[in-house]
């Protein structure tokens, strides 16, 4: 092992100091692959090189740049990384990957006791490198992006000024990552509930889960997986986070709320549509009826509404089930029928709720596709209405007192999306947050090269965990 690590070492690309840390880029590829792809190519958007690899070079540089001038250590943050084949194909594919090689637990120093740190912070903390024969961070990416078969004709932007088109940028995939290496993530099994080695990680002291009460660390490996699929219900509760939020994220959340009765009361996530008006503040009140055209009771509105289902939705907001045609066919159907909104249930079990894709100009009502567990739930409450009345009275529209990405007391909505999503699920940002944050599951194209406030909340968390 250690004649392995002498001889990567000895493949040391660079090391470039800042004010407040010092980042070194070790280059694990073989001859003629990644950094060192001898491929020429034209400088693009501030990237100088000349070759592939000194390009891919000095975009990693770049984002160890940003992270060095972000943080705080005397240590020096090693980052193994690699060009490799990643799962991929022409719609979707693994950009990348990152995480701590090591994870320390009880040091001197250590700002809480019974709690995993990530080599590099753990490094930080204790003032010296624990194992200096081991780098700190291991970084892996996608060779083949913008192949045959993989992203075809789209690779890796590799400009520095983040004008990436329709490219993905590699600046902001390596800003991403990086953090994970930096201990943006639990060691925590986010599928089974399952503690590395017995031990929460520092995430789990954060992550809470509103709908018990409990943090992680408190849990059971039952109650940890189960949290894990409580979209909407899972947060960060860090001091730093939550007051960065009021800065970078927007006032207004998508929400229906269900008034009454007051059995039925409650908020419920809501995917917005690609059509229509958007929602607005303070939303539209009115009573919700069901669509009921299908056997044994099911409402895809499909086609133009019976004369029984039209009285039934005119003046009221309309439940529809997804399935067998388009989502603007169906809200087409309702508007023609009188309703002044519409719901669509999903036919699949997964949360959050996704939005609704179409385009119909001649849409003029809101439409909003909810969980198919909370359709259930209206189906079940609606079942003792009348043919004109339900009792069943809701608000569809945006709460101005709750930011974008956060719950109504200000904290962060972290990823919990129902079904389990290995690798994305519990360490990043949910994807409600407005504006789009570094951390979330997958990279927008809509990114700064940013970290930290007013543009990013990925900084305020690693400050929160002990950076």
């Amino acid at each position: 092992m250690k004649a392995l690590l002498t001889a990567l070492v000895a493949l040391l690309l660079s090391s470039v100091s800042w004010a407040a840390a010092t980042i070194t880029i070790v280059n694990g590829d073989a001859p003629g692959v990644g950094f060192n792809d001898p491929t020429p190519v034209a400088p693009v958007g501030g990237n100088a090189g000349t070759t592939l690899g000194a390009q891919r070079l000095n975009a990693f540089q770049a984002a160890a740049s940003q992270w060095g001038d972000s943080l705080d250590s005397s240590v020096p943050i090693r980052v193994l990384a690699t060009w490799e084949a990643l799962p991929c194909t022409d719609s979707a594919a693994v950009l990348g990957s990152a995480g701590a090689l090591e994870v320390f637990s009880d040091f001197p120093g250590a700002p809480q006791a019974n709690a995993w740190f990530g080599k590099a912070e753990a490094n930080k903390l204790l003032g010296f490198d624990m194992d200096p024969e081991t780098p700190d961070v291991r970084a892996r990416f996608n060779v083949n992006l913008g192949q045959p078969g993989c992203f075809t004709g789209s690779p890796f932007y590799l400009g520095l000024d983040n004008n990436h088109g329709s490219n993905t940028d590699l600046v902001t995939v390596l800003l991403h990552e990086f953090a994970h290496g930096l201990g943006f993530q639990t060691y925590t099994d986010d599928e089974t509930g399952e503690l590395l080695a017995g031990v929460p990680s520092i995430w789990d002291y954060f992550l809470l889960d509103t709908s018990s009460g409990k943090v992680w660390k408190d849990m059971r490996n039952a109650e940890r997986a189960a949290s894990a699929v409580k979209s909407g219900k899972l947060v960060w509760n860090g001091v730093q986070v939550t007051n960065a939020a009021r800065l970078v994220l927007q006032a207004g959340t998508p929400v229906l709320t269900i008034l009454s009765p007051p059995s039925e009361s409650g908020v419920l996530q809501v995917g917005t549509a690609a059509f229509g008006p958007p929602l607005a503040s303070p939303g539209l009140t009115g009573e919700v009826m069901p669509v009921v055209d299908t056997a044994p009771d099911t409402g895809l509105a499909c086609t133009p509404l019976s004369a029984l289902n039209a009285r039934a939705v005119k003046g009221r907001i309309a439940l529809i089930d997804r399935g067998a045609c388009t989502f603007v066919v169906k809200v087409r159907h309702a508007q023609d029928a009188g309703a002044i909104a519409v719901l669509i249930a999903d036919n699949v079990a997964g949360a959050p709720p996704p939005g609704l894709g179409g385009s119909d100009p001649g849409i003029f009502i809101a439409a909003v596709r909810i969980t198919q567990e909370d359709g259930a739930a209206l189906r079940q409450a609606l079942a003792g209405r009348s043919r004109k009345h339900s009792g069943l009275f809701a608000n569809l529209g945006v709460n101005l007192a709750v930011r974008a990405g956060t719950d109504a007391l200000g904290r962060v909505l972290m990823y919990a999306p129902r079904p389990n999503q290995p690798g994305s699920s519990v360490s990043h940002y949910d994807t409600s947050a407005t504006p789009n944050l570094l951390m979330e599951p997958a990279i927008n194209a809509d990114l700064r090269h940013a970290v930290r406030p007013p543009y990013d909340l990925t900084l305020p968390l690693l400050k929160d965990i002990g950076w």
